[in-house]
């Protein structure tokens, strides 16, 4: 089971989202059962805020002096889910989400979720420094996003 923390420090985001602690938990509640960690306590944040928040955030710990779409702080270099474990925290920015400025709601939780599911994916070891991984995460972040789309009218 996945507890997730919902905070947010920017109020553009309620315009899109007006429940987004059930948004997140239903997203979490779609992932497909191996990521869902059932029997197990796996708890990770999430932090809606906008591009000066997360360049600052961009700048001091990846040195790139730019806002970027998501940005993911996996608690642990190895990860070992246990029964009680802290994935880490993901940081969105509501601008790079809200592009173009025409989005539907619906348009943008679905951006919202695809987006989630990237960070998540980082918390969990994935990235995409060399390209193999790259094809490897995407791979697998097309495959959770069709689930979730299948599963749920919520986000499409």
């Amino acid at each position: 089971m996945i507890n997730i923390e919902v905070v947010s420090d920017n109020n553009l985001w309620n315009k899109k989202i007006k429940k987004k602690i059930i948004f997140f938990n239903i997203l979490t509640k779609l992932l497909p059962k191996k990521y869902r960690f059932i029997k197990k306590k796996v708890s990770l944040s999430v932090l809606l805020s906008n591009n000066k928040n997360i360049q600052k955030l961009n700048k001091k710990f990846r040195n790139k002096n730019k806002p970027t779409d998501v940005l993911s702080f996996p608690a642990e270099k190895k990860i070992d889910i246990t029964k009680n474990s802290y994935l880490g925290d993901i940081i969105i920015s509501y601008e790079f989400i809200d592009k173009p400025k025409k989005l539907t709601n619906l348009e943008f939780k679905k951006k919202v979720a695809k987006t989630f599911i990237h960070g998540f994916l980082h918390l969990l070891g994935y990235d995409h420094i060399k390209l193999k991984d790259f094809k490897k995460m995407i791979k697998e972040e097309e495959k959770i996003y069709k689930l979730i789309n299948i599963k749920n009218t919520y986000f499409v």
